[in-house]
């Protein structure tokens, strides 16, 4: 075991814990290595891999019992739970949508678990219950992760997950009796659940069910299949619809088209961030057939081409093929490798499209701020529709051929408005708007845009108190992701609300490798560009001390997934940026995260080290092997959840292992938090409310307490 002085750091800060004597754990080493295109890489801590072991289970113990040991010490967490609580308990409901007269969403009463499902016949018929998650395990943590009705709204489809996994249990309700059928569909991950218009049964997709006795979830996901299940019979009796055993690490996933008419086939393959569409006509929409060829539509992988909708034989995509910020092509299935523009590329980030009442509902994004325009289907102009002040669209619902459109609309302090828009007449009312017990008025929204290290100009959103004056003594809580084209909106959340309350200021950075501005600023953020994310992310901080806001020391970094491997990342290039980080559920061993899970499926932002040119430039910023020895780090309190099986847990192992055997004396802690029956939370969707809240307590408090937050 390692002594850890008196840690001045954190002393500095007062009013602080002093962590006296601290003792980590005993990390033991083994001596494994591996070759790497000619260059050998120690890997001491690969047995943290073995989650099941008796040495990870005694090792993942002795570490909860520190962590919990230091933060209970920290009286910021029980502040931060009581009023995170307090603010989480507001009533809720989904936008709903709609199958033959049945209107499906859930409704929140504040601090229920999981959020149940409700139905009513018609629009204002009568609420009725249809699934509470609740009833279904003590401590709320199985969740309904997916629903679909089927097409004569006799059947709801749905998915149970279940401890946070990404693993889907398929199954089937009478929506008018609210019974479930015996129904049961297993080994479903990353599906959905399209029906065939004669409501018979559904395409899925799934892996392979491991041998009896494998246990191993964790490992590298490969031969996915697309599945037909008819509704009434045994799993054992599905049709496999699509397999590409040739290529086991491609990825196809299958809908059928709004007319019922075709299975539309989307295939990606790792390393590539397009994909490839194939199509399988299936005749007479009411009455089936499997019997049609899979014919290639779209054959490439450079592009990515997300299916919109189809007018006989006429199929609609979005795509950034020759258009980085989105244009809306037609293919006619008569001439399959000849897309033509429908609607050209804007000056605005396209955000999302769909057709409704046989027009386009376009969502633009402007420095991460949205509208939605209308289009007719030959691209001329239809209007667009209003939205209550400036915001973020948090989703669109509607049926292809309906009139109707509900939207919602949120931003930092408004939690949120769900609008109801009428495509035939053109009114926009308000269906449901959501109220927080919360001031938003004591409080503002900036926007400000920074240099990087290569003069890129990256927009920022600041959150704080009304004329907060840049002393450089406020704690700043700088979140960020930058990754996966995912756009980081500023909409609204509870914890958020609590720093500021607090006096601190919350900084969400835009950086790239999102989808902020388009492919290019994606593409600018993955691979060999990886750094330029991480550069993004060291400016954000520079600037808001540089401003005045705050100073290094009062700054706590935040970032989940993606966002976890960026703080480690960052954490090892300047461990002078922050005076506390929090990664969460991080990806930090770059050299073998594709071996796990899904981690295949990311190689279309991270490259892979099978490669030279891969290892080459994931080595140079892999946070397990740029760990330096010595270095003050801030204090780190890692978490991830044991049982996620999407970012493999022990990447926060390894991690941990190693940082707490090379960080300084006199810095420091480096602490985890490793939360049982939990998967990867956050973008999940499943975690109960109650996890949630305490995973936000205990990453917050340890950050107030660093900070001098609330002081």
């Amino acid at each position: 075991m390692r002594k850890l002085a008196r840690l001045p750091l954190v002393a500095a800060l007062a009013p602080v814990l002093a962590f006296a004597a601290v003792s980590y754990p005993p990390s033991k080493t083994v001596d494994h290595t591996d070759d790497y295109h000619g260059t050998t890489v120690a890997d001491p801590y690969r047995w943290l891999e073995e989650l099941d072991s008796a040495d990870t289970k005694a090792w993942v113990a002795a570490q909860n019992a520190l962590t919990d040991s230091i933060v209970a010490q920290m009286p910021e967490r029980a502040r931060i739970k009581q009023r995170l609580t307090e603010l989480w308990n507001y009533p809720r409901m989904s936008l709903p949508f709609k199958e033959a007269n049945w209107y499906f969403y859930t409704k929140n009463n504040g601090l229920q678990n999981q959020s149940p499902l409700y139905v009513r016949d018609g629009l204002n018929g009568v609420e009725r219950l249809l699934i509470d998650p609740n009833t279904l395990s003590a401590d709320g943590t199985v969740a309904v992760a997916l629903t679909s009705p089927s097409p004569d709204g006799k059947w709801l489809g749905y998915g149970l997950a279940t401890g946070g996994s990404d693993w889907r249990e398929l199954r089937l309700r009478d929506v008018a009796t609210g019974q479930d059928a015996p129904d049961s569909v297993k080994w479903a991950k990353f599906t959905g659940m399209s029906w065939t218009h004669d409501a018979k049964g559904f395409f899925y997709s799934r892996y392979r069910e491991p041998a009896r006795g494998d246990s191993k979830v964790f490992t590298k996901m490969e031969n996915r299949q697309l599945y037909y299940h008819r509704a009434g019979t045994p799993q054992s009796e599905d049709r496999l619809v699509f397999a590409m055993p040739e290529q086991p690490a491609w990825f196809p996933s299958g809908a059928v088209s709004p007319d019922g008419r075709y299975l539309i086939i989307s295939v990606s393959q790792p390393g590539k961030s397009g994909n490839s569409v194939y199509y399988r006509d299936l005749g007479d929409a009411k009455n089936p057939t499997f019997d049609g060829p899979v014919v290639k539509l779209i054959d490439q992988f450079e592009n990515s081409y997300g299916f919109i909708g189809n007018q006989d034989r006429t199929f609609f995509f979005s795509t950034d093929a020759g258009a980085p910020r989105g244009r809306i092509v037609s293919c006619h299935l008569d001439q399959p490798l000849n897309p033509v523009t429908v609607l050209a590329e804007s000056s605005d980030t396209m955000d999302a499209v769909r057709i409704s009442a046989g027009r386009f509902v376009v969502t633009y994004m402007h420095d991460v701020v949205n509208r939605v325009a209308l289009f007719n289907l030959d691209g001329t102009p239809a209007g667009e529709i209003p939205l209550p002040g400036i915001g973020v669209v948090t989703g669109v619902s509607g049926k292809f051929k309906d009139p109707e459109l509900f939207i919602g609309h949120s931003s930092f302090l408004p939690p949120g408005t769900a609008l109801r828009h009428d495509l035939a007449t053109n009114r926009t009312e308000t269906f449901h708007e959501t109220k927080v017990a919360f001031d938003a008025a004591k409080y503002e929204v900036k926007q400000v845009f920074y240099p990087s290290k290569d003069g890129t100009k990256i927009p920022m959103f600041l959150v704080h108190r009304q004329g907060l004056k840049p002393d450089g003594s406020t704690p700043t809580w700088l979140y960020g992701y930058g990754g996966f084209n995912v756009v980081m909106r500023p909409q609204f959340a509870v914890p958020p609300l609590v720093w500021i309350e607090g006096g601190g200021v919350y900084a969400m950075a835009n950086l790239r490798g999102g989808g902020e501005y388009g492919e290019e600023w994606h593409k600018a953020g993955t691979k060999e560009r990886r750094q330029n994310v991480y550069d993004d992310y060291i400016a954000a901080a520079d600037w808001l001390v540089a401003s005045g806001y705050t100073t290094h020391r009062k700054i706590v970094l935040d970032g989940r997934s993606n966002g976890g491997l960026l703080l480690g990342a960052v954490l090892n290039q300047r461990p002078d940026l922050a005076g506390a980080a929090v990664p969460a559920v991080g990806v930090m061993d770059m050299l073998r995260y594709h071996k796990f899970t899904v981690g295949a499926n990311w190689a279309g932002d991270f490259g892979n080290s099978d490669t030279p040119e891969g290892f080459k430039y994931l080595v140079a910023y892999s946070p397990l092997h740029t760990v330096k020895k010595g270095a003050k780090y801030p204090a780190i309190l890692l978490t991830t959840g044991d049982h996620d099986d999407r970012v493999f847990p022990a990447h926060s192992y390894k991690y941990t292992a190693a940082m707490q055997q090379a960080v300084a004396p006199d810095a420091g802690p480096v602490l985890i938090h490793i939360e049982a029956n939990a998967g990867h939370g956050g973008s999940s969707g499943t975690s109960p409310v109650s996890k949630t809240i305490e995973d936000w307590a205990y990453r917050m408090g340890f950050g107030a307490h660093i900070t001098g937050w609330g002081k």
